[in-house]
């Protein structure tokens, strides 16, 4: 042995260390198998610092550095962002309203503020669009309505849901771009005669309406980009599926760690209590 270490120019010393530590378990196996099966429930789709969120709401006491070294470890990547946006906007068409929102992104109430957007796929070579309604308050997705052309028909069939779901008290916003259905008197009738106020971005301004630009950036990225799907069908199973995870499992750091629904329903626990 010595003879052959000698050879080699492995020190003594050296050799021993490493031969100790592969006898050695590994102190982190159980952390591990953790991180790996939340990093798996989610379908690859949490970095280290939402599987970090996810492991200490199960009651792990971990700090950042470890989860993202073993995970480096492990090769567990998330999967990464692409943007290329849809646009809907066509000029001025008919009415355009006042930025009312301003960027105050954080209301203090649910069903207060809402905001949407359409976005844009392509399935088997045909263009499929996402029309969502988000509450700001705690980003849940609180409707959604998915067709083949972005029609005014589209936006309002998605917050009609949403006025039916929410039942929002007079006075509540509604935030959009300056597409043009969003511009169609069908919108903002539909906002007005359910006692809102309707509220626009500036024009050519994304980060007017940054939540929900951020919300189609991680969707795409989540559970389409790299995805193959045989039909449109298909794709809205795969919508309905995400969003039902998005709003159930989701945890986000702005929301204390919690999913979307675990954070409205502990609010209204304290309101209530």
């Amino acid at each position: 042995m010595e003879y052959l270490l000698e050879a080699a120019g492995i020190p003594r010393s050296t050799f021993f260390y490493h031969q100790k530590r592969l006898g050695q378990s590994d102190k982190h196996a159980e952390l591990k198998d953790a991180i790996r099966a939340s990093f798996e429930r989610n379908k690859h789709r949490f970095g280290y610092r939402r599987v970090l969120l996810d492991l200490r709401n199960q009651g792990w006491v971990v700090n950042h550095k470890l989860v993202y070294k073993l995970m480096h470890e492990m090769g567990l990547r998330a999967k990464i962002r692409q943007r290329r946006p849809y646009v809907s906007y066509a000029g001025t068409i008919s009415h355009i309203a006042d930025n009312k929102l301003d960027r105050k992104f954080t209301p203090d109430q649910p069903n207060t503020v809402f905001v949407s957007d359409v976005t844009e796929f392509r399935v088997q070579g045909r263009k499929v669009y996402l029309s969502p309604v988000m509450d700001l308050f705690d980003r849940s997705i609180v409707a959604h309505t998915v067709a083949t052309s972005p029609s005014t028909a589209l936006t309002t069939d998605s917050l009609s849901k949403a006025i039916a779901a929410s039942a929002p008290e007079p006075g509540w916003m509604m935030h959009t771009d300056q597409g043009f259905q969003y511009q169609h008197a069908s919108w903002r009738d539909l906002i007005g005669d359910n006692g809102g106020v309707q509220s626009m971005s500036r024009k050519a301004n994304c980060y007017d309406n940054a939540v929900m630009e951020n919300f189609f950036g991680h969707l795409k990225t989540e559970m389409y980009h790299g995805e193959v799907f045989d039909t449109v069908a298909e794709f809205n199973q795969a919508i309905d599926e995400y969003i039902g995870w998005y709003n159930t499992e989701r945890v986000q750091q702005r929301l204390k760690g919690l999913t979307p629904m675990q954070y409205r329903n502990q609010t209204l626990e304290a309101l209530t209590a």
